[in-house]
């Protein structure tokens, strides 16, 4: 049966609202896209925000743990063959046919939620937060490339250093907000280098050397940021332009952050939507 044939409308428009619902930026890289490519991202984003949904909400562990598990046993019946529960895997289903979704992907994307439920990320290692980087960010990369038409090898590896370059901006945005839910995604190492001994999240977020961390961190996300440009100027620039976009829309939020000078580690950086459209403007000319 041909890609078009599975499509499911339904599950299609469920996938769209939930894009919609989220108000992600990613969702202006997303509208660039032809229509059957933006779809299969809307459905690769609105499984993203699910299962990122059920590591985030209160309730009961055990239970967030089994709605975890459930959408392993979803992910294995989309490839499989098996029939299908959720809307969003509904959705999924064509993207995966036409453009051959890898399914380890989606699967590194169940373990990294993992990570987050089961309460890991206090302080982790560089080496620990570089896996969970991979797992919850560059998997979404390498997805993202296959539905952006993207396949050379150097979109793979752009995919990752891009993936963990976003997925540290959004640590050093979100400090404030983890720290609230118990999380500390600052890695010890840097912790270490800066003589700071806590591990309670708001101790650290409190400890005015924290900015010396923060500095260290977003230096490496610029260096990642560096690479994954590199990479991508070797690809097809069409297929790239949404994660070009994605990309900008980052680095300005990075930029926002160290021109703040990381005085206020718990107030989140957004950038409005009047300058979100300016850079799509500038990237589509």
């Amino acid at each position: 049966m041909s890609a078009a044939a599975l499509e499911d409308p339904a599950a299609v428009a469920e996938a769209r609202a939930v894009v919609r619902a989220s108000g992600t930026s990613f969702r202006w890289g997303m509208r660039i896209l032809p229509p059957d490519r933006r779809r299969a991202m809307y459905a690769v984003y609105a499984f993203c925000r699910i299962i990122d949904d059920i590591a985030d909400e209160p309730g009961d562990l055990a239970l967030r743990q089994e709605r975890l598990d459930a959408w392993r046993g979803e992910i294995a019946r989309l490839y499989d063959g098996g029939t299908l529960h959720e809307p969003i895997a509904r959705a999924l289903l064509p993207a995966v046919q036409r453009y051959r979704l890898p399914r380890a992907e989606f699967e590194a994307l169940i373990d990294g939620m993992e990570t987050d439920l089961q309460g890991r990320n206090v302080a982790p290692s560089m080496t620990e937060l570089e896996l969970y980087c991979r797992r919850v960010a560059g998997a979404v990369g390498l997805l993202s490339m296959r539905c952006f038409g993207a396949h050379q090898p150097e979109a793979d590896d752009a995919a990752i250093a891009l993936g963990e370059a976003m997925q540290l901006t959004n640590i050093l945005r979100d400090l404030g907000e983890d720290a609230a839910d118990g999380r500390l995604y600052l890695p010890r190492d840097l912790l270490e280098r800066h003589g700071i001994p806590a591990r309670d999240p708001d101790a650290v977020i409190d400890d005015p050397r924290v900015a010396a961390v923060c500095r260290d961190l977003a230096a490496r996300a610029r260096r990642r940021y560096g690479e994954a440009r590199a990479l991508i100027d070797q690809c097809d620039r069409h297929a790239m332009r949404s994660a070009v976009v994605m990309m900008v829309g980052y680095e300005a939020l990075l930029d926002r952050m160290e021109a703040g000078g990381w005085r206020e580690p718990r107030r989140r950086v957004s950038l409005s939507p009047w300058r979100r459209l300016l850079l799509l403007r500038h990237l589509c000319r």
